[in-house]
């Protein structure tokens, strides 16, 4: 069998190190070893999240994380044996070993498929839509966009909203329909039925302007699995199935994706009780966890949006919380920007320059 190579991690290293190790393969798993090549470990992209959602940072260490008896195989196993393994033990990878324990390689449910090898498997997405919401004037990016609704602002020599776009496609999601409203003429002229990107495209025209969820009222029918709605600028490098997996594991009706902020305060804030100090913290940091703009949804929900009325996500969440549907967190580690002023898009645009 051939050796599939996938570089270890030292012990030492981070989640940020993790993050990278398993965007640079599509075997999605990042391998610990220690300098003698012993396997310590493995981390995937759920183990990270999950250390997220627990307070850690991008710059804690693996070991916080790390599976630390993860399912090994020998490297001379078989296919069928491998591939049974990992299909019984619900994997999508696993890393191979030597008879001493030495990490040698990682194997995927992908290197075991039918396909030539060397070809290319298109992923199957878990998600039956896509909805990005299209329709704002985007008037702080004035005079820009005074021809251009703001999803069609160029990022790195292509509109930021056909970025997305392609992202969802190549992530095999099967249908997207792209909400408009001012200019819609120049979103659709772009695109057309999306077959030129290899996509399916329908649009769902606003009439008046409907909030961050009421273009889902205008949706023809339900869906028969869940649905992805997000906001149509924003330049992310998310991973929309990982966020699909999660929405399921946890039976959530809506799952919300979340990215970082953290502010600093410039001065020691004091903790009282009465006239009297019961603590001081130097210049302390507070972690907020915000709205990334972007939703994964049962169609279950779409009977709760009013037609013909503006209805914001918060709306949505809001009923779900008050009506005892559970509404889960999925943590962005991402990268993720909002592109919503002249400074957001600068900024954007030179973080574009060092992610290609």
């Amino acid at each position: 069998m051939v050796s599939l190579e996938n570089p270890s991690l030292p012990p030492e290293a981070t989640l940020r190190d993790a993050v990278g190790a398993i965007e640079a393969t599509p075997r999605r798993l990042a391998v610990v070893a220690d300098a003698d090549g012993m396997l310590l470990g493995t981390v995937t992209d759920g183990d990270i999240r999950r250390g997220l959602l627990r307070g850690l940072t991008l710059e804690d260490g693996v070991a916080s994380v790390m599976n630390k008896t993860p399912t090994t195989a020998h490297i001379d196993s078989d296919r069928t044996y491998l591939l049974e393994l990992l299909v019984n033990r619900r994997l999508e990878s696993l890393p191979l070993v030597d008879s001493q324990g030495h990490y040698r390689a990682v194997i995927s449910r992908y290197d075991l498929g039918s396909l030539p090898e060397g070809t290319a498997e298109k992923q199957r997405s878990g998600i039956a839509l896509a909805v990005i919401m299209a329709g704002g004037e985007g008037q702080r990016l004035r005079p820009m966009t005074e021809t251009l609704p703001k999803p069609m602002v160029d990022i790195g020599g292509m509109p930021l909203i056909e970025r997305i776009v392609r992202t969802l496609v190549d992530a095999g999601v099967p249908r997207i329909c792209i909400a408009v409203n001012y200019l819609r003429h120049v979103i659709q002229q772009h695109f057309g039925d999306g077959a030129a990107l290899g996509g399916s495209i329908d649009y769902l025209l606003e009439e008046t302007k409907l909030g961050t969820a009421g273009a889902l009222s205008l949706l023809p029918e339900v869906p028969d699995g869940p649905i992805l709605v997000m906001n149509g600028d924003v330049l992310t490098r998310f991973d929309c199935n990982a966020l699909q997996r999660f929405h399921a594991e946890h039976g959530a009706a809506i799952t919300v994706a979340a990215m970082e902020y953290r502010v600093d305060i410039p001065y020691g804030v004091i903790q009282s009780s009465g006239a009297q100090v019961t603590g001081l913290s130097e210049k302390p940091s507070q972690r907020f966890l915000c709205s990334a703009g972007i939703y994964m949804l049962d169609p279950s929900l779409l009977a709760e949006i009013p037609p013909d009325t503006r209805f914001d996500m918060t709306d949505l969440i809001a009923r779900c919380l008050a009506g005892g549907q559970p509404v889960c967190l999925f943590p962005l580690h991402e990268y993720w920007a909002d592109i919503g002023t002249p400074d957001d898009l600068a900024k954007a645009r030179r973080a574009l320059l060092k992610l290609e």
